[in-house]
């Protein structure tokens, strides 16, 4: 019997790399990149209402910081939380709850008062956030044949960005002209419709084939093999098998130990500096560089705009010039132009904006390529756990580096913040250099 199931589950793998992208790949694809939209977009909502509030609510620098730290604080617990859940219930239920607790604690952010109930609305919302990404990334991963992923990955994660670059231009338009709840109120009602679609996505063939659950996995890829006429041979079903047991241990094993903490270091060091200088680009120019209002918001949301462009390329090249390289590479050049701004004083406001929006596009491609990376270094029944542990320090990075910018401001001023991002990214460069290359392989040729 654990014969014929091998063989047949084997055959259903064979099945579904064999299938070119097609229209039902695409839909996917576009419903769950629907749903990473959103969640970018509510990831920096806060971001352009914050300068309003700090005016507002009189609230002081490091308080700004526990705010913006305070999503960042929910998004490590909904990334370990939906972790588990995606890899016992599915993908596409874990996903599911995420995008609604994205929706629903948005427009409770509209109703908010003060700073505590901001403060709590905005942890709860930092749940969903945190729970989406790597469910997602980890079915779009999954989803993927081994040639030409990257691209097909990339294009779907180029949606993140272009949600922080919706959010930028929707927040340095709306904020001034309607308020701040305007961008809360612009991103919450879409996300409940996107909820609803993501619910009605079939599940990953992969998770369920994972599972045992070998009848549901080859209706699926009947399906997906419909959609190019493509006639598959047919094979046997198979009896349900014990689905195994997933072990947060096997991360730290022999085979796995270094991948696991080569990529925390990358997630830490990468998500440390773009969540830093994305989530305070706009207070500083308001605050140290004494921009109006809208010209700090217009100018921060340059920032989105070239990591756009940038992930594009990335998209059309990282099959070509493998993860490793571009990771490092980015990680190089982006550290270059904040050691510019930190050795020069950061005195010329010009001079910020430019180094500052391409260190953030470069690093910032960089972030999305370990979106593609870490669910490929691990095996389907772990995928998520791998994913989401790996997204974590993401989360601690994100709610360490507003706060620690926040005190270095006030004692030391702009300049002591830029070195210290540099000085981050070398530690990125490391890490990167020990990454394993995995474009062209099939998911389960990269980890058994």
């Amino acid at each position: 019997m654990e014969r014929s199931l091998e063989l047949n589950a084997t055959q259903l793998i064979e099945r579904l790399e064999s299938v070119p992208v097609t229209g039902w790949h695409v839909r996917c694809r576009i419903i769950m990149g629907s749903a990473t939209f959103f969640d970018a977009f509510s990831a920096l909502s806060l971001a352009f209402a914050l300068p309003v509030l700090v005016k507002a609510w009189h609230i002081s620098p490091q308080q700004s910081g526990y705010l913006i730290s305070s999503a960042y604080l929910g998004q490590l617990i909904g990334a370990l939380l939906f972790s588990w859940m995606a890899e016992s219930f599915g993908r596409v239920r874990s996903a599911t709850i995420a995008v609604a607790i994205i929706a629903v604690m948005g427009l409770a952010c509209v109703a908010a008062r003060d700073f505590s109930t901001l403060f709590t609305f905005r942890f709860i919302q930092g749940i969903g956030i945190g729970g989406e990404m790597p469910v997602a990334a980890a079915y779009i991963s999954e989803l993927s044949r081994a040639r030409g992923r990257g691209r097909f990955f990339l294009l779907y994660e180029m949606i993140f960005p272009i949600g922080l670059m919706a959010a930028g231009q929707a927040g340095a338009w709306l904020v001034p002209a309607w308020g701040w709840q305007a961008i809360f109120l612009v991103g919450g009602i879409p996300s409940l419709a996107v909820a609803w679609l993501v619910a009605r996505l079939p599940e990953s063939p992969r998770w369920l084939i994972s599972q045992g659950r070998l009848r549901e996995a080859e209706a699926i890829i009947e399906k997906v093999e419909a959609g190019r006429r493509f006639e598959p041979e047919s094979v046997a079903p198979a009896p349900a098998a014990i689905p195994p047991r997933t072990r947060w241990s096997e991360l730290l094993s022999d085979f796995y130990r270094t991948r696991t903490l080569i990529v925390w270091t990358l997630w830490f060091s990468a998500f440390f500096v773009a969540n830093g200088l994305n989530n305070w680009l706009p207070s500083l120019y308001s605050t140290v560089y004494k921009l109006p209002l809208r010209e700090s918001l217009r100018a921060a949301s340059l920032t989105n705009v070239a990591q756009v462009l940038l992930l594009l390329v990335c998209a059309l090249w990282i099959d070509r010039i493998g993860r490793k390289a571009w990771t490092a590479a980015a990680f190089l050049a982006g550290g270059l132009c904040l050691a510019i701004l930190g050795f020069s004083g950061a005195h010329d406001v010009a001079a910020v904006i430019v180094l500052s929006t391409l260190s953030y596009g470069i690093i910032g491609s960089a972030n999305a390529v370990l979106y593609l990376y870490t669910p490929e270094v691990y095996p389907t029944r772990m995928r998520v756990i791998g994913t989401g542990l790996a997204t974590s320090w993401l989360r601690i990075a994100s709610a360490v580096s507003p706060t620690v910018v926040g005190f270095m401001v006030a004692a030391d001023g702009i300049r002591s913040v830029f070195l210290m991002f540099a000085a981050t990214s070398i530690l990125g460069i490391w890490a990167a250099m020990r990454m394993i290359e995995t474009r062209d392989q099939r998911l389960e040729e990269i980890a058994p």
